[in-house]
């Protein structure tokens, strides 16, 4: 039954029939439980290829980079986004939805929050025969907050706390008793920002998110999953900046610090990859790859994407994503546009569709959305 759960939110999140056969070959793709950490819930991030770590701060910075809130232009703010799930496929009842907010304490700190919530549906569990276990409604969630602060006029760090809840199933079968996963993690962050008159400039920003314990489905202390522990850096260069419009363009780098799967029929590989503790498995993942430094190197995933914004009321956005194909294969096109009424940011995004099959995106033909509250008032 865990088995049969653990493919099948996998296959929502890498979207790849090489997830469900991860080591073939030179596939060998990094997994993980609770993937839907993973997934964008912001359509701004959305439209550029799912690019934020690095972006001008808005409410949604929680997601990507809980420092940026310090340098927000407006004091306090709500984010609210809906992403159907597998909408192409004809399923109506698949979907994160998320919520987030900051208020800054004062001109140097701030405190926020979120909170994500995937439902997965009805879903029919069967065991390795085929045979039926019954239905269930699976659904997991993400509460944390955090404290940001300025370390300097350029410089912030930020650091989340949070809790996070997998309930796949709750259930006796075959013995063994299934409850729903439990885990505590915690973010990083640092946003650094050129002082330029002009508005034209660099900002920089790395995050470390989901650095905590491990999860569990059952009782048995040796069945316990990584959660999706991820370093990403990123820049975004603003080449035009003036009272009409403004133009910017990003790029984040990704890394799943997840030890990597051990080839298949490696029993001594696997036994170790099953009982390395969670700290060291954060650092060994730079250097695990059973491949060498070759396949270690397609471990990294690119973000790129751009925004164009004129006379601060609309805006344009375009981005791309890359994943290798022996690690999770994401490779799509994306585009978004923006909307915005006195305090209301109103955000789209839409992911071009991309593969066939079992390849196919879940978020292909689907438009993501989002809404902004700025409540406090513009800094001065």
């Amino acid at each position: 039954m865990r088995g049969i759960l653990k493919v099948f939110i996998g296959g929502l999140f890498i979207l790849q029939c090489n997830t469900i056969f991860a080591q073939y070959s030179t596939i060998n793709v990094v997994t993980s439980a609770v993937p839907f950490l993973r997934i964008s819930p912001d359509a701004r991030a959305g439209g550029m290829g799912d690019l934020g770590v690095a972006t001008a701060p808005d409410a949604n910075a929680q997601f990507y980079n809980v420092a940026k809130y310090p340098f927000a232009k407006n004091t306090s703010g709500i984010g609210l986004t809906y992403t159907p799930w597998l909408k192409d496929l004809g399923l109506n009842d698949v979907f994160l939805t998320s919520v987030a907010g900051y208020k800054q304490l004062d001109e140097t700190q701030a405190i926020s929050g979120s909170l994500r919530y995937f439902n997965l549906g009805n879903i029919e569990f069967t065991d390795n025969l085929g045979n039926s276990l019954g239905t269930g409604r699976p659904r997991e969630l993400g509460l944390d907050f955090a404290y940001s602060r300025k370390l300097s006029d350029q410089l912030s760090l930020g650091v989340a706390l949070r809790y996070i809840n997998s309930s796949l199933a709750n259930a006796q079968i075959g013995g063994v008793s299934y409850k729903p996963g439990n885990a505590v993690s915690g973010d990083i962050g640092l946003y650094y920002v050129a002082n330029a008159e002009d508005g034209v400039g660099l900002s920089a920003g790395l995050a470390m998110s989901n650095l905590g314990s491990k999860i569990s489905y059952t009782s048995d202390a040796t069945q316990k999953d990584f959660i999706p522990a991820n370093l990403t850096m990123g820049v975004m260069y603003t080449i035009l900046s003036n009272e009409v419009n403004r133009l910017s363009f990003g790029m984040d780098v990704h890394k799943l610090m997840v030890p990597t799967p051990p080839l298949l029929g490696d029993s001594a590989g696997m036994v170790n990859y099953r009982t390395k503790g969670v700290v060291g498995s954060w650092f060994s993942s730079f250097g695990d790859a059973p491949g060498g430094f070759s396949e270690e190197l397609k471990e990294y995933a690119l973000s790129l994407g751009g925004e164009f914004i004129y006379n601060e009321q609309f805006s344009v956005r375009a981005g791309y994503f890359y994943e290798n194909k022996n690690k999770g294969n994401r490779q799509y096109f994306s585009m978004g546009a923006g909307f915005k009424y006195n305090n209301l940011n109103v955000n789209l995004s839409y992911l071009i569709p991309s593969g066939s099959g079992v390849n196919r995106n879940p978020l292909s033909n689907t438009i993501r959305f989002s809404l902004l509250f700025d409540l406090g008032p513009l800094e001065q």
